[in-house]
């Protein structure tokens, strides 16, 4: 079997074929459970298992390394497709104890009906002998759950980072040879999973940044030898630097909300300002997401169904809330046939976000040459903010 280091050994599965992750997370390019086996000299430990789908997996290739003995089960994160086959791994390795943060021992014991007694909690950077290794665990919270921790391998210089740093991302190569491919996996899963916790990962960065790390092992994707391709990238997502770019998240029913958005639009780049439309009936939601990232502006555009917006709309404005990204300003435009309350219920969604709300452009019916001048205003709007922000 290949090695990361000597001694360190993935035993991971590759999930080429799963599409869609907590019923919720489109998966375009599969994904990856990964799993280290770490021997010492005096003990062995596993770093995170595998998705109970894939446990055979892990069993076989761990019979591969006729590993007729484990004692330690490191969790860094107790989400069941790293932390879901323990029960069974503490089956048939009587010996061994789960090892986990304090509250990440509640969650083994809450979700995995894990035994008490065979569980071991640790304190941050409290360490674990292997006899020439040593593990050392740095409690990272709300990675994206309360309970995630990472762990150094101190000798190997190795972080395993469970979520943090991953990429839903199914591929034979144990490396990142160069970004690539990789980076726009690693991107879209930082913006569907890890950014409304963005406050709390520029911490964790500063918090990591002594440690002398020549590998970062994450769960899910390839392994980076590079450690500052995957460390730079995240401290440009956590920033809090915007770029000079409008998302537009839009449905349209009858043409006359697409005539505005396509308006807008021009009108934007006439100004210099790039603007990336989303038709919310054919949009992949982690595309729109990636583009939440950095993007300074976003405007909703939506018809007014019954007396509020469009429900493509709805879901597009609590994506955002959700996610919680950096954008400064946020505006509304749609239309409408006879009244209603659709940027009240939008801008109910959206209310708590520390941005700045646009005056919103709603017209009655397909919208007049009058209409058209009010959308230009807006794009004159939007494009003082971002010479104000200085990034236009």
């Amino acid at each position: 079997m290949r090695e990361i280091r000597p001694g360190v050994i993935p035993v991971g599965a590759l999930d080429w074929d799963r599409r869609i992750f907590d019923e919720l997370i489109p998966l375009p390019e599969g994904t990856s459970y990964n799993a280290y086996v770490v021997k010492g000299s005096t003990g062995t430990a596993l770093i995170d298992t595998v998705d109970p789908t894939k446990l055979e997996i892990l069993l076989g290739n761990l019979g591969e390394l006729g590993l007729d003995r484990l004692d330690y089960i490191v969790a860094n994160h107790a989400e069941q497709d790293h932390s879901g086959v323990i029960p069974r791994i503490l089956s048939r390795y009587p010996s061994a104890r789960a090892i986990t943060t304090p509250k990440g021992k509640e969650f083994l014991k809450l979700l995995l009906h894990v035994p008490d007694e065979k569980i071991q909690a640790v304190q941050d950077r409290e360490t674990l002998s292997l006899g020439d290794r040593t593990l050392e665990f740095i409690h990272t919270p709300w990675v994206h759950w309360p309970e995630t921790m990472l762990t150094w391998l101190r000798e190997d210089r190795i972080l395993f980072t469970c979520d943090l740093f991953g990429s839903h991302y199914a591929t034979d190569e144990l490396f990142v040879s160069e970004l690539g491919r990789v980076y726009w996996a690693a991107k879209r899963y930082y913006a569907e999973i890890m950014m409304p916790f963005r406050g709390p990962i520029k911490g964790h960065l500063e918090k990591i940044r002594p440690l002398p790390i020549g590998i970062i092992a994450p769960s899910h994707g390839p392994v980076y030898r590079k450690p500052e391709l995957i460390l730079d990238a995240y401290r440009d997502w956590v920033s809090d630097r915007v770029k000079n770019e409008v998302v537009i998240p839009y449905v349209s029913m009858h043409h006359s909300t697409a005539v505005m958005v396509h308006s807008l639009e021009k009108a934007l780049a006439d100004r210099g300002v790039p603007a990336l439309p989303f038709n919310l009936t054919v949009t992949d939601i982690g595309e729109l997401a990636m583009a939440l990232v950095d993007a300074a502006t976003v405007v909703v555009g939506t018809p007014t169904v019954l007396t509020g917006p469009h429900p493509a709309a709805v879901y597009a404005a609590y994506l955002v809330k959700i996610l919680k990204p950096k954008t400064r300003a946020i505006g509304i435009i749609g239309s409408y046939g006879w009244g209603g309350r659709t940027v009240k219920d939008l801008a109910g969604i959206l209310q708590g976000l520390p941005v700045e709300f646009l005056e919103p452009v709603l017209v009655k019916g397909l919208p007049t040459s009058a209409d058209l001048l009010a959308l230009d205003a807006l794009a004159e709007k939007i494009a003082e903010k971002h010479r104000a922000y200085g990034i236009l």
